[in-house]
């Protein structure tokens, strides 16, 4: 499992002394049943304080593991190995045939010899005639202690537009590299979004042909505010500090940026305040990326929009459309316009897209004709499609690109070259411009079954992706029907789970739900016996179908062992209830000399958040504006405004917090557990 300091962003930390008195507070717990909870809990703290107290050593920034846990391969070469497969699976179905291994091992600039590759292809032929990605970077790995190995970061930095990072992966012994392009078009985004953002005026426009970026980034703001681009409301702008900055306030926004990019599903456990304030390009990337693709990909979904349905297949249903991926359903726009246009479909975004026609002709289709009110039709100039020079025409295609105002992220020579990740996100943002469809009328389509994703099912989503699982999880229930992201779940609570019961991808076109339905019925094996959950009801089949109450029951509880985990381990070890949490607290809000308390996670007095926000004050002085709150009398709003202040400042202080402000308004116990359990474990850690 990550360390407490992995899991829980750095942070500025008040002491708290933890030693108490139960007959101190016996007015909190007025009844028998009570005071015997409370003192139960009392044990179980005092027990807690003295472990947390043998903590002498301070706790550092945690070693940055740059290893992928499965693989052994560093983030940069995995990104490497990613860009390389896509080129070679043209169909966009996860898999190669063996017979190109040998041009899969050329693309990721991997020199093996020619008998290595035939024994390769030899041991494959034995179990399967395909190789999945996840395979490819387990031969990968193998081949790194080899010479091949030797010469692999030489020759991925060899590539156009790759640049090295000073300072090496200690794990792997190699360079770290970031590229140039993903630059340029990660600032050029940025400058058009933040343009008119008065409090970026002190960096922005920062130039794409330096390295300002990277410094731009280090007091936290940009991130701040491109998180809020991405999804609207994450930070509350009044915990924002944005001038007299000094090392502790930009301490206090980058804490505030890696825990609401957390919050939002991002992967940072690898990242630090520190990273981002020394502005080290290839984790400033990696971050930007995934905020600035989620804000792309929000609203390519069918919950979301409903014009989506256009794309449906004969013979395909709701739910099946509902369970593709965002890349699936734009790749599936781009050719559903591609044949209305009569032009060849496409399976990628990076080799088929690179003679530039499929751009052209997917313009002209997506493009205004004025048949709207108020919007003058838009030409698109086709005759750049006939230039022979493929970059001189992929130049004139984003010149017609730029008619739309969709030129963003990609250049000709990037379209020449089929970057995948930049070809993605000018494809994303064309969508979010031009989608080019119309809700379908008079069809039997059951609009009722379109459910769109429910406040807590979103937390679970963003708390699993947040922990770096494989593949990411884009839809809660589809992407869970096979039971390997819930393995991986058990693992980040110390549930061993023994991988050789375990089917794993490819499944067989026949019997591949029965492959599913086995790991599903493990998973719940696991949960009884060795996590020890309760799964009273909850069978296998469940969790492969997708049952929505059933599944969110097991994850809530894999949740909420991993958050008392995390305290537990700062802990020594020792058990943690939800007793614990609550006459911690209250000693805490005693011993700061603070008038609010709870008797329980239910307690109506949270809706208005002040037991949060005092607490928040009390484990750092002086974090909270008081002045900010309306404290009696509060209407909704108002409620709703302290709420998004508190989470806001809990992130700011350094605690992982995944619940959102309508959780404290509403009262929701479990995501209130796991606000209060996280400010507990930001007040035990030390610096």
């Amino acid at each position: 499992m990550m360390s407490a300091c992995d899991a829980l962003s750095e942070c500025q930390t008040a002491t708290v002394d933890f030693q108490c008195d139960a007959s101190e507070t016996p007015a909190l717990f007025p009844n028998d049943r009570s005071l015997r909870r409370e003192r139960a809990a009392h044990r179980s703290l005092s027990s807690l304080s003295s472990a947390w107290r043998r903590q002498t050593p301070p706790c550092h920034h945690a070693q940055h593991s740059n290893m992928n846990a499965t693989t052994g391969i560093c983030p940069e070469e995995l990104e490497d190995l990613k860009e390389a497969f896509a080129k070679i699976d043209l169909d966009g179905n996860g898999f190669i045939s063996k017979r190109e291994l040998n041009e899969l091992f050329r693309a990721a600039n991997l020199a093996v010899p020619g008998f290595r590759v035939r024994e390769i292809v030899e041991e494959l032929t034995k179990t399967s005639d395909r190789l999945s990605f996840e395979e490819f970077t387990q031969i990968a790995h193998g081949l790194k202690s080899t010479e091949v190995g030797k010469t692999f970061r030489k020759a991925i930095n060899k590539k156009e537009g790759i640049r090295n990072v000073a300072g090496t992966s200690e794990q792997a012994g190699t360079q770290h590299s970031y590229s140039e392009e993903e630059k340029v078009a990660f600032v050029n985004w940025i400058n058009t979004s933040l343009e008119n953002d008065p409090d970026c005026k002190h960096v922005l426009p920062a130039d794409p042909d330096t390295d300002e970026l990277f410094t731009a980034v280090g007091d936290g703001i940009i991130l701040c505010k491109m998180i809020n681009l991405s999804v609207a409301d994450t930070i509350d702008e009044r915990t924002i500090n944005k001038k007299k900055l000094t090392p502790f306030t930009i301490q206090e926004n980058l804490n505030l940026a890696l825990n609401s990019a957390s919050a939002i599903g991002c992967h940072v456990v690898n990242i630090g305040a520190e990273d981002l304030r020394e502005g080290r390009q290839h984790l400033v990337l990696g971050l930007l990326w995934q905020i600035i693709k989620i804000g792309l990909f929000a609203d390519i979904e069918l919950s979301r929009n409903e014009a989506l349905v256009a794309l449906l297949r004969d013979g395909e249903s709701l739910e099946d459309m509902m369970k593709l991926s965002p890349e699936e359903l734009l790749l599936r726009w781009a050719n559903f316009h591609l044949e209305v246009a009569n032009s060849p479909k496409i399976n990628n975004f990076s080799s088929d897209i690179k003679d530039s026609k499929a751009y052209y002709n997917l313009l002209n289709q997506v493009r205004p004709r004025g048949t709207d009110k108020g919007i003058p039709p838009i030409i698109i100039d086709m005759s750049g499609i006939r230039e022979k020079d493929e970059v001189q025409r992929a130049d004139l295609m984003l010149d017609q690109a730029d008619k739309l105002g969709c030129r963003q992220f990609v250049t000709a020579t990037d379209v020449v070259r089929g970057n995948p990740k930049l070809n993605l996100a000018f494809v994303a943002n064309l969508f979010n411009r031009y989608p080019g469809l119309k809700k379908p009328e008079n069809q039997d389509i059951d609009w009722g079954s379109i459910e769109g994703e429910t406040r807590e099912e979103r937390t679970f989503r963003n708390w699993i992706n947040s922990l770096g699982v494989h593949p990411h999880v884009n839809h809660l229930y589809a992407d869970m029907e096979d039971g390997l992201i819930i393995f991986q779940l058990y693992e980040k609570i110390n549930v061993p789970v023994d991988w050789e019961r375990v089917n794993k991808p490819p499944y067989p076109k026949l019997g591949s739900n029965m492959k599913k339905l086995e790991n599903c019925n493990y998973a719940v094996e696991l949960g009884k016996n060795e996590a020890k959950f309760s799964l009273v009801g909850i069978a296998g089949q469940d969790l492969h179908s997708g049952n929505r109450t059933l599944t969110l029951a097991l994850l809530w509880q894999l949740m909420r062992r991993y958050t008392l985990s995390i305290l537990e381990e700062l802990g020594d070890g020792q058990k943690v209830t939800d007793d614990t949490i609550v006459l911690w607290t209250n000693q805490t809000l005693i011993q700061a000399g603070k008038t609010s308390s709870i008797s329980s996670f239910k307690d109506a007095s949270i809706s208005t958040s002040m037991p949060v926000l005092d607490l928040i004050d009390a484990i750092q002085p002086r974090s909270i504006r008081y002045d900010f709150l309306k404290t009696v009398d509060l209407t909704e709003e108002e409620k709703l405004n302290n709420a998004k202040y508190a989470i806001s400042t809990a992130r700011k202080i350094g605690a992982r917090v995944y619940a959102l402000p309508e959780d404290l308004v509403e009262v929701k116990p479990k995501m209130v557990m796991t606000v209060f359990a996280c400010l507990m474990a930001r007040a035990m850690k030390r610096t």
